[in-house]
Formats: C-alpha cells, structure tokens, sequence
C-alpha cells in the first residue's frame, strides 16, 4: 500500500491541464485529491478529462486569471507550451514566443498561489539559453528523465520542482512490443521497405509518405518507441504488414489507461495524447511530495 494513501487530501492548481494526466499520476500516486482547478481551454481535451474526473473545476485560459483566489494550495502544476521551445520547431522563438512565452503566466500563478510544491515540466531540446532562464525564474535546476525508464517510449523531458528528493525511476525495460495491440484497422497502407542488417537497431526500415524524415521510419518492436508528437506517427511491422500506432497503443505509451480518450474523434485523441504527459512518471515524482 502506498504510504501517502489517507492523509491530508490535496489542493491543487493545474495550468495547461489537457486532459487532466496530472490527476491521475496523483491517484497512482496514492493521493486523495479535495480539489482539482484546471485551466484549458481546448474543448476536446476538456471533455476526456470531465470524462475521467468529472469533479475537476475546469477554469478556462490562464491569460488574465485571477489565482489569488487559490493561495496556500498544496500543489501548483504545469507543462507550459513547447512549440517555441521545441527544436522541433527551428524558427520557434523559445520564451519570447507567443505559445512558450505563457510560461509566464504560469510564474505569475506561483507567486499569487505560493504552493508548498509545483512541478513544471518541458522539452529537453530547449535551448540552453532558455532552460538557464527557467531554472534562474524558478529558483531550481531541472531533473532530467526519460519516459523509456517507466514506460515504452522515449521522450525525454525536463522537471523543476521543489519535491525533494527525486530519484531517477528504476528502468523497466519496456518496449514496443509490450504494449502494441495489431489490429487490421490500424494497418497502414503504402509503400514500404526493410533495410537489410538492422534486427538489433531501433529502426528497421522505412515508409513512402509525407512529413518529418524520422517520421517516416519503421521501429524495431525489441526497442522503446520514439517520441509521441501530436501526429503519432510511429510505425512498426507485425506479421507482414506495417501498422501505425491506434490511439489505445498511444495511451499505453503515456501510461494511461486503455480507453482514457475515448469519447472524441480519433484525430483529436491522438493529438491530445501526444500533446500529454506520461503519466507513471509525473506520479514517480508526485510520490516524494511530503505533508
């Protein structure tokens, strides 16, 4: 049994929630929750949250927001947005972006709500110049972790927070292939070929369609998947056919439960999906909070 299960039940703030991962790494994490205030404003990730948790308190856009109201919560959460950050994005302008620069309306929460404890978290690829910028804001230096540790992807990510005493997970050495589920919906149609040589490499051949290079790749089923964006364009062969990750097989690579999405469109599923948080690594870091 977990040790944080029946005490104190929690207060918290969740900026940029989507759809609401961070409570459920808190649920995983052996907390009860009082309440739960989240600010989003998609519509669709809203709806699978309110889905999930229909006792969330969904507060709209953090532009202008009013978080004095919330001061002395116990818990200030937040995945800023990475799209400047990203180097994805090669002409994105980090936290002078208009996306990534609601970081600062994130800071703004902290300083009105003085948490005991906030979490941010972000991508890994940021330039330095921003990441020192963060740390420098924030007040800490943020903890390197990679999904693959707890989950069947890869995805590197930065966490500040004053949770102390945050260790790296012990790897479970999960891979594509404990979590795919093949399916003839799921198999893609196109033009496809092997490489020869490559049964001990994470990539294993390559697709005819558009987009990013690496997106075009077929992954070795004996390796973590890369990085979910919001198109999840993982593709992976299974008795003779290419199939592309099903939203089910997304949730499984974030660690959620299977179904989690369901409820909207399978386009508007993926993209939340990917646009989230894995969700076993947020409750690893969630489990060294302290009351």
């Amino acid at each position: 049994m977990n040790e944080n299960i029946n005490r104190k039940k929690l207060k918290v703030v969740s900026l940029f929630d989507g759809i609401a991962t961070g409570r459920l790494a808190l649920e995983r994490a052996g907390f009860e929750v009082e309440k739960y205030i989240a600010f989003e404003i998609d519509e669709k990730p809203i709806q699978i949250a309110l889905k999930n948790f229909p006792d969330i308190q969904e507060m709209g856009s953090v532009v202008n927001a009013d978080f004095s109201k919330y001061k002395g919560f116990d818990l200030l959460m937040f995945g800023s947005p990475c799209q400047d950050l990203s180097s994805q994005n090669p002409n994105g302008k980090g936290l002078d972006g208009n996306k990534s620069g609601l970081f600062f309306e994130a800071v703004r929460a902290l300083k009105e709500i003085q948490p005991k404890y906030f979490l941010m978290e972000n991508v890994a690829s940021m330039k330095l110049k921003d990441r020192n910028k963060i740390s420098e804001i924030l007040g800490v230096e943020p903890i390197l972790i990679d999904s693959k540790t707890l989950s069947a992807q890869g995805r590197r990510r930065l966490y500040w927070t004053n949770i102390p005493n945050v260790k790296q997970p012990e790897n479970k050495g999960l891979t594509l292939k404990d979590i795919i589920q093949p399916t003839e919906e799921n198999v893609y149609k196109c033009k496809w070929e092997l490489w020869n040589g490559t049964e001990n490499e994470r990539f294993i051949g390559t697709i005819d369609h558009g987009g990013f290079e690496k997106e075009k790749r077929i992954q070795n089923l004996n390796f973590p998947s890369t990085c979910l964006t919001t198109f999840c364009r993982t593709f992976y062969l299974y008795e003779g056919k290419i199939h592309k990750v099903s939203p089910v097989e997304c949730e499984r690579l974030q660690t959620l439960p299977d179904n989690y999405t369901e409820g909207i469109s399978k386009t508007a599923r993926l993209t939340a999906i990917g646009n989230g948080w894995t969700c076993d690594i947020i409750a690893h870091i969630l489990k060294s909070m302290v009351f």
